[in-house]
């Protein structure tokens, strides 16, 4: 070759260009042909496997290390990254910020009086250079431990090198897993690349919010930012991800380190909010999960305001001008660590994360888990945001404050839901979990597949496609992933039928499609206290007053299990309802001026054996039980006779005791669902009961003491004076019923006075061991340390006071 000519640059996998991208995978596989905008393509899935084609592999290898074209990332969307002294001009911006340094004075300040009122300055003449120096020392000891915790706690991009070899190593590792790659939406990508450019002019930085479902949520959004030419964002991971080997690499990767919890750590808390402040001063990308830690149940969790809080009030307090917030969906076909979850939802204690369970979780890299789906929605500007929300809010006062934290928080929950995909094995573990019956002929799960699909997207969702295959190759595609440990089929049947062999875990596949149908959910579970009762038509409709104050009730249930829409009750149950109605699902009686009297099933719906009614109630029927299950348990801390109402339980161990009640109850017949047990839906309950003061909580001001709960005075029930037993009466159980009248039929549906004493017998049985346990402990010297929580108390109202 002359010297002159250059190596011959590989094609890049993707070209953008004006309103169209290109995929080429590689060089190795003929490229597709271009396609529209609008359509899904994969970014990784073409990689060569050494034992498969050896010369393509080195050549894969080495045009990473060489950094041939793209993989270069030298002419990155964004600012400067990956450099030598990196890590130090960072550190160094960071312990310059003007609020550090305010923070190190004022702690010393503090501490030199302590100091000074304990005598150990002692008494000299001239006390003021002995204040000035031991000031000093002070500070200076204080700066120290700054710098330490900036550089245990910050990100350190130093080597382009290192970038691209840790690209093809997780790209290699993550498709041997996910075979199928990572899918984007090219009209997506194509927006996002425009956001960064013009983000960049203005020395903005993108923050991403993603969902949280799987440690592989980190590696996909970088990987997808590195492939697009992206400023890699800075990570925000918890340091029990920082252990030996792992820790480093995932660091000098983007990962910035935080502690679990600040606590009382005034200097920490400064400095996580100047490290913020200095990413986003100068434009550096950003990224944290809202919801905080992964969702073990499949749906979306409630927003996490640690973080977002420091974001927020880096823009309203004028230290950075903007930001660029994009909600990020993530969706797997399977998520990798399932069966964990469902370990720790049934009460085993989470294992703390080493390098021998990530070594051996490498087995997991030769399973077939399909495809990853990664979508972003429309980025926008956080101060345009704030400006919006100051039209109504004095953010001057504290309460607005926190309204606006929230408001953001559950504005970016909307719009990850808006952007989400439904995956097939979602599709599938719906249907499964949502038929009458022990299992489904494949003709049938085809036909309740396609329907699900179409309602979702009439819903405004989204559906993973596959290039127009035909609903039973997805299908089988689908089945493949989930493996028979979770679908089972029937052999040797004249028509191939499946089954779910795994409910609870199928139950997380499901929980990813029950956020588009939650409305039609709550409206069908609130019309079942009718329905349940049988007969024909008349019996089984019900008033419009009626089914109000039951959606009311049950929306407030589970206001932190779900996300409404946001017109309003009223206006989304009309709306529901007119759904429901055009769909033959229900019929609705009106008066003359259009309003609403009453409703009940449709003709149509009956004759269909009430399969889409039915739908709605399975979505939400698992949740119903979980929250009768807590309020039954809280039954059982009714107080021993003899006893006052002053014994604190262990906050842990009662809700451990209502798992334990839930299971006893589902392996008799007394629970419908086996997931109701699931110990974060039951952590959820015993929020809400909190928040409504039907308990009290009192946390200590030492943290080794434990949280402490007990029943409110006014929400306490009485016992029988001559048996002991708990009475089936008063406050509590009258919300227990009303929650009741949503569950579904069981067994001893028309038995309620034995299932009630039945029931009460245990939930006291398991609260007494409760009450011993605490006084053997003994409680004396803790409660000397507790202190109640004050929350602000949101009542469920209903025509029927509770």
């Amino acid at each position: 070759m002359a010297p002159s000519e250059s190596p011959p640059a590989s094609a890049p996998d993707l070209d953008i260009l004006g309103n169209q991208i290109t995929i080429h995978p590689a060089g190795y596989v003929e490229p597709p042909a271009s396609y529209h905008e609008g359509e899904e393509r994969n970014l990784v899935e073409h990689m060569a496997r050494f034992r498969e084609s050896p010369l393509d592999f080195l050549r894969e290898v080495s045009l990473h290390v060489s950094g041939t074209g793209w993989r270069a990332y030298d002419d990155v969307i964004g600012q400067p990254i990956f450099y030598r002294g990196f890590s130090e001009n960072m550190k160094a911006a960071v312990m310059k910020t003007p609020m550090l340094q305010r923070r190190i004075e004022e702690l010393a300040q503090q501490r030199l009086e302590v100091e000074e009122k304990q005598g150990l300055l002692g008494y000299e003449k001239d006390m003021f250079k002995i204040r000035i120096r031991r000031r000093t020392e002070i500070e200076t000891s204080l700066q120290e431990v700054a710098a330490d915790l900036t550089d245990g706690m910050i990100c350190k991009m130093e080597s382009k090198r290192f970038i691209r070899g840790a690209y093809y190593m997780c790209t290699q590792l993550l498709t041997r897993a996910y075979h199928q790659g990572i899918h984007v939406s090219s009209e997506e990508v194509l927006r996002l690349r425009s956001v960064a450019e013009e983000a960049a002019k203005r020395k903005q930085s993108i923050i991403f919010l993603p969902c949280h479902r799987s440690h592989v949520d980190y590696v996909s959004l970088q990987l997808i930012c590195y492939r697009l030419g992206i400023g890699l964002p800075t990570v925000v991971a918890g340091d029990n991800l920082n252990f030996p080997a792992v820790g480093s690499f995932l660091q000098h990767a983007g990962a910035m380190w935080i502690r679990r919890s600040f606590g009382d750590d005034a200097l920490y808390t400064t400095l996580v909010q100047s490290y913020i402040d200095t990413l986003l001063q100068n434009g550096f990308n950003f990224e944290c999960f809202i919801e905080g830690g992964r969702s073990r149940t499949g749906k979306l969790l409630s927003p996490k305001f640690g973080i977002l809080n420091f974001l927020l009030d880096s823009v309203v307090s004028g230290r950075v001008d903007d930001a660029i917030i994009c909600p990020v969906s993530t969706q797997y076909d399977k998520v990798i660590e399932t069966e964990s979850y469902i370990s720790e939802l049934l009460g085993q204690p989470k294992p703390k994360e080493n390098l021998q369970d990530f070594l051996s979780a490498s087995s997991v890299l030769s399973l077939k888990l399909g495809r990853v789906d990664v979508r972003f929605h429309e980025p926008w500007s956080l101060k345009a945001f704030i400006a919006d929300q100051k039209n109504h809010l004095n953010l001057t006062r504290p309460e607005n404050r926190i309204r606006l934290l929230r408001t953001l928080g559950f504005r970016v929950l909307s719009d990850i839901n808006a952007v989400s995909v439904v995956m097939p094995t979602a599709l599938i573990g719906t249907v499964l979990l949502t038929l009458r019956g022990r299992g489904v002929g494949k003709s049938e799960l085809v036909r309740r597949v396609e329907w699900l699909s179409n309602r979702v997207r009439n819903k405004g969702g989204r559906v993973a496609h596959f290039a127009g295959a035909p609903t039973e190759v997805v299908l089988d595609r689908g089945l493949e992933v989930l493996g028979s440990g979770l679908v089972g089929v029937v052999d040797g049947l004249p028509e191939t039928t499946y089954y779910a062999v795994d409910r609870f875990q199928l139950s997380f596949y499901r929980n990813m499609t029950i956020h588009l149908f939650i409305s039609e959910a709550l409206v069908s579970a609130s019309m079942y206290t009718r329905v349940k009762q049988g007969g024909g038509p008349t019996i089984q409709t019900i008033s419009f007053d009626a089914l109000y104050d039951q959606v009311s009730f049950l929306s407030q249930l589970f206001r932190g299990e779900f996300i409404y829409p946001t017109a309003g009750l009223l206006k989304n149950l009309e709306m529901t309802l007119r759904d429901l109605e055009k769909d033959e699902v229900i019929t609705v009686a009106r008066d003359p001026e259009g309003k609403v009297l009453s409703a009940g099933l449709h003709d149509t719906e009956r004759a269909n054996g009430r399969e889409n009614f039915d739908f709605y109630c399975f979505l939400i029927w698992p949740f119903i039980e979980s929250t009768w299950l807590g309020a039954v348990a809280l039954m059982g801390l009714t107080p021993p006779m003899g006893s006052k109402n002053d014994t604190w339980i262990d906050g842990v161990k009662a809700q451990n005791s209502a798992q334990l009640l839930g299971k006893t109850l589902y392996h008799q017949g007394d629970l419908s669902y086996f997931e109701a047990v699931n110990k974060e839906t039951l952590k959820n309950a015993f929020q809400l009961f909190e928040e409504e003061g039907i308990t009290v909580l009192s946390k200590s001001r030492d943290k080794k003491v434990p949280a402490t709960i007990k029943l409110s005075d006014e929400w306490t029930p009485s016992r029988d004076e001559n048996t002991g037993m708990i009475l089936p009466h008063g406050r509590l159980w009258s919300f227990v019923e009303m929650i009741a009248q949503s569950r579904i039929e069981g067994k001893n549906r028309r038995d309620a006075p034995t299932v009630s004493t039945r029931v009460l017998v245990l939930a006291d049985k398991l609260g007494r061991q409760l009450f011993e346990t605490a006084a053997a402990l003994g409680d004396s010297a803790a409660n000397d340390l507790r202190t109640p929580k004050r929350r602000r108390h949101k009542e469920i109202h209903t025509k029927a006071k509770l």
